[in-house]
């Protein structure tokens, strides 16, 4: 679905998804209109406007992301300020891209999004990193605050993940099968009982593990 309030720039990006074999199962201008569409159509992937008539890009991410937990939402957005890249994150966002990116830019980043990867224009990922990473309260874990312990393996991969690394990227890096990858994935969404890669990285990044060691 294409959440935009500008329609020559909705359907440019609706003519470059459709060209490129992607089906849209429906587009909106508002806020209200997004969240009634979605629910009706129930899209796998929303490529949302930060800068739309109520409720807010930033409160339909939100809300989008708790009716249907497994919905990826991509932020294509004018603005590259750092409050409302990590506002979107915060409300669940699985990538962010300025919309002076490129056709070929947003097809990658909506493929990545639908797999489950995160996306980031080149330069926001490192302003996340940077935030989280200033925002994270008292020393890195160390496990005996109550968090659970994760193998060796389950560390370097989620620390790879954070830096925004796709799972076929991290098993080409690490010389494992891109199953083998996911599965150590799993295993940590299992013990860190989060619901998904956002919420990943999301921990990853507040207890540094995105840094090198």
């Amino acid at each position: 679905m294409v959440v935009d309030d500008h329609p020559m720039w909705r359907d440019a990006v609706c003519r470059d998804l459709e060209a490129a074999g992607l089906e849209v199962v429906a587009t909106a201008a508002t806020g209200e209109e997004a969240l009634v569409r979605a629910r009706a159509t129930r899209p796998q992937v929303v490529v949302l406007d930060l800068q739309i008539p109520p409720p807010s890009g930033v409160e339909v991410t939100a809300t989008l992301v708790q009716d249907d937990p497994t919905v990826r939402v991509l932020i294509l957005s004018a603005s590259g300020e750092q409050g409302d890249v990590l506002d979107a994150v915060k409300a669940g966002a699985t990538g962010y891209l300025v919309k002076s990116a490129s056709s070929a830019e947003l097809l990658d980043a909506v493929r990545r999004v639908a797999l489950g990867d995160t996306v980031f224009t080149p330069g926001l990922a490192g302003l996340v990193l940077g935030e989280y990473r200033r925002l994270a309260e008292g020393p890195e874990a160390t496990g005996g605050d109550g968090t659970p312990r994760l193998t060796e393996r389950e560390t370097e991969v989620l620390r790879l993940v954070a830096k925004g690394l796709s799972s076929k990227q991290i098993a080409e890096r690490l010389v494992l099968s891109h199953r083998t990858v996911q599965n150590h994935v799993q295993n940590t969404l299992r013990k860190l009982q989060l619901h998904n890669r956002v919420q990943l990285v999301r921990y990853a990044l507040e207890q540094g593990l995105d840094e090198e060691h």
